[in-house]
């Protein structure tokens, strides 16, 4: 999902995307230690994505205090 995309949505709804990614995360680090992840390069995917989840969430709050 592209930062357009994310800076649409509520607060709330960006932490539920958040939560949900970085369970995603925690599956493929448990797949990877057992050998089963077929796709590596999703690691990647999964953490810029959480990366960018957490830098719009940043943007909302300080522009809130602004």
């Amino acid at each position: 999902m592209k930062a357009n995309e994310l800076r649409t949505r509520e607060v709330a709804d960006l932490e539920k995307h958040l939560i949900d990614l970085l369970r995603e995360q925690f599956n493929l680090r448990m797949q990877r230690g057992t050998g089963q992840l077929s796709k590596p390069s999703q690691m990647k995917t999964v953490r810029r994505e959480i990366a960018r989840v957490k830098t719009v969430m940043a943007e909302l709050q300080a522009g809130k205090q602004s």
